[in-house]
């Protein structure tokens, strides 16, 4: 893996991977919109992921105050908002989870995985409407 690869570390580990909290975000196109997000402690271990705001316009969650806290925000413009994408061999069977994104703090590169309380928000999104 590069050296300028940023690494941001999971203030929790994620659902389902309960020793890996410390992964590289790596852009997979000249864009900057599709990334993976993989484990630097087990390599075969990655995420596609993408900025929701290109795929769904009006995705806008709101975080908790234990959140913020937990991942030192200071500012909404440290902040980077990532959904993970259930890829299939069709980009029109794509699908991203709206319920849990994983918000990153670019400023202490610290992130979480949150599952948005209270919502309706669906784990499987039609990437392409």
């Amino acid at each position: 893996m590069p050296d300028d690869v940023p690494v941001i570390e999971f203030v929790h580990p994620m659902p389902g991977f309960d020793e890996l909290v410390r992964f590289a975000l790596v852009q997979l196109d000249d864009d900057g919109v599709l990334c993976a997000l993989r484990s630097v402690e087990d390599p075969d271990v990655r995420f596609l992921v993408v900025p929701p705001h290109l795929f769904f316009p009006d995705y806008a969650p709101v975080l908790d105050d234990e959140t913020v806290a937990e991942l030192g925000i200071e500012s909404a413009d440290d902040v980077v908002l990532l959904v993970v994408l259930n890829a299939t061999e069709s980009l029109a069977d794509t699908t991203a989870n709206l319920l849990a994104p994983i918000v990153v703090n670019t400023a202490g590169r610290r992130a979480a995985q949150v599952i948005l309380a209270d919502t309706e928000l669906p784990i499987r999104a039609p990437l392409i409407a």
